[in-house]
């Protein structure tokens, strides 16, 4: 079956409630579903029961805890919530093509999860939680292919680790996102689904490689994604789309049973609209995992929950550097260097004492640092291995002789292909062992200045325009050194034609190991400070 043959049942509700399929209106469900055809790109096909309520529920940036309310208060049953992410899903996402598939048993899923409500109460911390995996992450219910056409017909036979602790939790893994094939860059295009837009301005990329999830959770198309971040791929999009993203310690969470690009910067991500939404998701994923040996550095480092520790007063006190070095000095950088001094300022007016610092030899201490394009092949081929015999391709060989990837990412698997034994290739361990430096020259300007975080725009300039490549990315420091950082809404560009409330810019903290909690505290203060936080003005046909 081609992927233009995939069908996907459409969710309607009658036409009465039509007229309030928009963005920012589009608020409530208050009567049943009914269903018909209709092809949508490289998805399966998802079924229906009917379900009637007689209560309106807001669910527009709905949050973990506005969904349990409405469950507890018998205003929602979690069929009902469903029904409503797949109605938004089928009337928007054809304007921004962010999924690849959607789950054939989410309203299955979501029945079973009201039986077990009814019985014993909530399945866990994400109970009926709608979640959009990133399609790197393995899963039994829908095809993992990254993105690439040749493993379109490709189901695991196990949950990813983390997929499975979601799932355990009570999530409802509703669809998969579109993403940079193979996460191989920053502007989500794929050979399986095409460019996924920017819902801020459809003349942009959504950032990358977890586009299409960061597009999805800023529509409402769910409430969590899942993202993984080699360079900046959780980071790239939650800025990009006016949201939050964590990339946690390296230990912190499992990467076993995810598509993988390197083992030295591989990380999983966290994707939400609300900072308290990121750290219960955090809550849920990290955790020991003995197919991924990292895992072990991050035993007794996690609080009982980030979450529940987070204060919107904890940047009384804090001691905040703006790195300098990251800041562009052209008119392109103007924007953003704007909206993120106004952050530091802000951050100032709710207790933090804010400090401009620079890192010593910066650009020497990162150039030539990445390792992702060398240890690619290697990597793939383990994971293709793991699949066993039914996957539809065997290795990375095997796919560059297909050549059927998006050409988008063509130089950097022309790249890949040229390193195999990677033991006795001199540069990469120069590389490795000058990732060394890095850690050391931020833990030194951190202990010289007394600071708890660093602050910095994600990226210096707006995310680029379709056709672009995506450049100027912050994600180094933290993505070469193992540190924790946490990307949060900083504010918008002006408003244009193309983005009529403007490009989300994304502000971005990092701290030493095992800071999360204190990086999720920062966010959130500054978060309930502000309130930045803004859906896109898209609008249903």
């Amino acid at each position: 079956m081609s992927k233009n043959q995939i069908n996907v049942l459409r969710w309607l509700l009658p036409t009465a409630c039509l007229c309030i399929l928009t963005i920012p209106s589009f608020t409530n469900l208050t009567t049943q579903a009914t269903t018909i055809d209709r092809p949508v790109k490289g998805r399966q096909e998802s079924r229906s029961t009917q379900t009637t309520t007689n209560s309106v529920v807001n669910l527009e940036e709905a949050t973990i805890e506005s969904i349990h309310q409405a469950i507890a208060s018998g205003s929602l049953t979690c069929t009902q919530v469903v029904n409503y992410y797949l109605t938004r899903i089928n009337a928007l996402d054809s304007k921004v093509n962010a999924l690849l598939y959607v789950n054939p048993n989410a309203i299955k899923v979501a029945a079973q999860l009201d039986q077990q409500y009814a019985k014993s109460g909530r399945v866990g911390a994400l109970h009926c939680i709608p979640v959009i995996a990133k399609d790197n992450y393995d899963t039994t219910d829908m095809p993992t292919t990254a993105g690439y056409v040749g493993l379109k017909s490709s189901v695991p036979p196990n949950d990813a680790f983390t997929i499975k602790r979601l799932r355990d939790a009570g999530a409802v893994i509703l669809a998969k996102s579109n993403l940079t094939e193979f996460a191989r860059g920053g502007t989500t295009v794929s050979s399986l689904g095409g460019q996924t837009l920017n819902p801020y301005d459809l003349t942009r990329t959504p950032g990358g490689s977890t586009g299409g999830g960061g597009a999805a959770i800023a529509l409402n198309f769910g409430v969590l994604a899942t993202a993984s971040d080699t360079g900046q791929s959780t980071r790239s999009p939650a800025s990009a789309n006016n949201l939050v993203g964590i990339r946690s310690t390296y230990g912190l969470v499992s990467r076993s049973g995810i598509v993988p690009v390197s083992f030295t910067q591989d990380n999983t991500g966290q994707i939400a609209r609300t900072v308290r939404d990121a750290a219960i998701m955090l809550d849920v994923m990290a955790g020991y995992d003995p197919a991924d040996p990292t895992t072990a550095f991050g035993m007794g480092r996690k609080p009982n929950s980030y979450a529940s520790e987070l204060d919107p007063n904890s940047l009384q006190g804090a001691r905040i550097g703006v790195l300098q070095d990251f800041f562009g000095t052209e008119a392109i950088h103007t924007e953003v260097n704007t909206v993120t001094m106004a952050a530091a300022k802000k951050m100032q007016e709710l207790g933090a004492e804010v400090i401009s610092i620079q890192i010593p030899d910066l650009s020497a201490l990162t150039a030539d640092l990445q390792v992702g394009d060398m240890e690619f092949k290697t990597a793939l081929d383990q994971y293709l291995k793991s699949r066993g015999p039914h996957v539809a391709v065997k290795s990375f060989d095997e796919i560059m002789k297909r050549g059927d990837f998006h050409p988008a990412i063509a130089e950097s698997m022309q790249t890949s292909s040229e390193f195999g034994d990677l033991t006795s290739n001199q540069d990469y361990r120069d590389r490795l062992l000058r990732r060394a430096d890095l850690r050391q020259a931020v833990m030194k300007v951190m202990a010289d200045n007394n600071l708890d975080a660093i602050l910095y725009p994600h990226q210096k300039r707006l995310v680029v325009p379709v056709g672009e490549d995506q450049v100027e990315r912050n994600g180094v420091l933290s993505n070469s050194t193992g540190f924790p950082s946490v990307t949060f809404q900083g504010g918008f560009s002006q408003p244009t034609k193309s983005a009529p409330i403007g490009v989300p810019i994304g502000i971005e903290l990092l701290g030493p190991e095992w800071s999360e909690a204190k990086l999720l505290n920062y966010a959130y203060a500054f978060e309930q400070g502000t309130q930045y936080r803004r859906p896109p003005q898209l609008k249903a046909d």
